[in-house]
């Protein structure tokens, strides 16, 4: 199975460095750039099924690339992004100074840590891990897209490459960004990672 993995395109939060989460943003017109460029990007590829994060910034660049394609649309709640909890809408630096112990706490012990009401690192992967072994199961020998965010993303990759999750964070998953890993009966092999060439055109 290929499974090509991509970032949602760009938010106003993104592009502001707030942290997200589970915060149901859209894409700003750059993000809508994106998502088009992404779409004839994917054109060609014979996508099976395109499996999406319900949250909308996920879901609008899910469908731009699902209209070229003759490929069912999955909404998928367990694709959502780790939940920041009180964080979500601040920045790095507004969350240093309203919630410091927090802070340092997730920092010093992410993978078990959460943020001030919001998700651990294992909850994340609790939710993601049967995602890929249902669409595994499902779609042997096919081309599956999915759709998601950053953390959903980089725990798929440490999943699929038998590498432990704490490590999720050695991969960079850029806004509109495409992977790629296929799967065989010996194991993965990561084909391609973050690729945003095919966004120069949106420049």
């Amino acid at each position: 199975m290929r499974l090509l993995m991509v970032r949602h395109g760009i938010t106003d939060w993104n592009a502001q460095g707030r942290y997200q989460g589970q915060s149901n943003l859209p894409l700003n017109s750059e993000g809508r750039k994106q998502a088009e460029a992404l779409a004839r990007r994917l054109s060609q590829e014979g996508i099976s099924a395109v499996y999406t994060s319900d949250l909308q910034r996920a879901t609008q660049t899910a469908q731009a690339i699902a209209e070229k394609q003759a490929a069912p649309l999955v909404f998928e709640p367990r694709l959502r992004e780790i939940h920041f909890g009180r964080w979500e809408g601040l920045t790095h630096d507004e969350i240093g100074r309203c919630d410091p112990v927090a802070l340092a706490e997730w920092e010093r012990d992410f993978p078990r840590a959460a943020p001030t009401g919001g998700e651990t690192l294992a909850q994340l992967t609790g939710r993601v891990e049967p995602v890929l072994k249902d669409i595994r199961e499902k779609y042997m020998d096919k081309t599956i897209l999915l759709v998601s965010h950053a953390g959903p993303m980089q725990v798929l990759l440490c999943l699929a490459l038998g590498l432990p999750v704490e490590k999720f964070w050695q991969f960079q998953v850029a806004p509109a960004s495409l992977s790629e890993i296929a799967f065989y009966p010996a194991g993965a092999i990561l084909n391609l990672l973050n690729d945003i060439h095919y966004l120069e055109e949106t420049a």
